[in-house]
C-alpha cells in the first residue's frame, strides 16, 4: 500500500490565470536552442482544455516557429526551460534527459527550520489516482526517486534549499519535501494549511541546467534568478 501524501486540508480551487504575456523571457538562444525562463503560473505545454491553450510552447512559437518542447515545468513551478529548434537537437537533447546527463538544481523555500544540513530522499513514486495529478510514495510499486537536498539558510520558520533531482518522476520535488515534514511554501497540492498560505506561489525554482550543445557536445550551463 502507498504512503498518501496529502496532509493538507484542501488545495485552492484551479483557475487557470497565466501571468501576461509580454516579452518571451529568454535565456539563451541559437540555431538549435532555445533556452527560457518560465514564469510560475504558466503551462510548459497547452492543456485539453481551449481555455488552457495558452503555454510556454505556444509563446514561444510565436516567436521562434520551429520550437519543440524537450521537457517539462509543472504549471507552478519557475525557472529554466529548455527547447529544441532541429528534430535532430531534439532528439540529442532528450536522449540526455532519459539518460539522465543532464544537470538540475532548484531552488525552494520550505516550512519549518530544518534541523539537518543536507541529506537525500529515496523514496519511490506512483500516481496517486483516486486524487491524480497528485503522486504518492509506494515503496512497492513507485518507480525508483532520490532527492539530494542542502539547506542554504534558516529564517522566520522557513528554510531555503537547494534541491537536486536525481531522477526525474512527476512532483518528485514537491512530494520528497513533504515526506521530510517540510513541505514547499505555497504548494496547491501537498502543503497544509500553514504552508499554503505562507505564499501567493508555489516557491520552487529551477535555478540552473547543465547539459551538452547537441551540435558538437560543448557543456553548457544556463541560470536564473531566484524570484523570492
Amino acid at each position: 500500500m502507498g504512503i498518501d501524501a496529502n496532509s493538507a486540508p484542501g488545495p485552492r480551487a484551479f483557475v487557470y490565470a497565466p501571468p501576461p504575456a509580454g516579452p518571451l523571457p529568454v535565456i539563451h538562444v541559437d540555431e538549435h536552442l532555445l533556452v527560457l525562463d518560465k514564469p510560475s503560473g504558466l503551462l510548459s505545454v497547452p492543456g485539453k482544455p481551449a481555455a488552457h491553450a495558452d503555454c510556454l510552447e505556444a509563446r514561444a512559437q510565436g516567436v521562434y516557429p520551429d520550437a519543440r518542447i524537450v521537457h517539462r515545468l509543472d504549471m507552478d513551478t519557475s525557472g529554466v526551460i529548455i527547447m529544441a529548434r532541429t528534430a535532430h537537437a531534439q532528439r540529442h537533447l532528450g536522449l540526455q534527459f532519459e539518460k539522465r546527463q543532464t544537470s538540475k538544481t532548484y531552488q525552494s523555500l520550505v516550512f519549518g527550520e530544518m534541523a539537518e544540513d543536507e541529506g537525500q530522499v529515496e523514496a519511490p513514486l506512483i500516481t496517486d489516482w483516486p486524487n491524480r495529478p497528485k503522486q504518492m510514495i509506494d515503496p512497492e510499486r513507485g518507480k525508483p526517486a532520490l532527492t539530494r537536498w542542502r539547506v542554504l539558510d534558516r529564517a522566520d520558520g522557513y528554510s531555503r534549499v537547494e534541491l537536486e533531482p536525481l531522477t526525474g518522476r512527476s512532483h518528485q520535488l514537491r512530494v520528497h519535501m513533504l515526506s521530510l515534514g517540510h513541505p514547499i511554501l505555497g504548494d496547491n497540492l501537498y502543503a497544509h494549511a500553514d504552508a499554503l498560505a505562507a505564499s501567493h506561489r508555489l516557491c520552487l525554482h529551477a535555478c540552473k541546467l547543465g547539459l551538452r550543445h547537441p551540435q558538437g557536445g560543448e557543456a553548457m550551463v544556463f541560470e536564473s534568478a531566484v524570484p523570492f
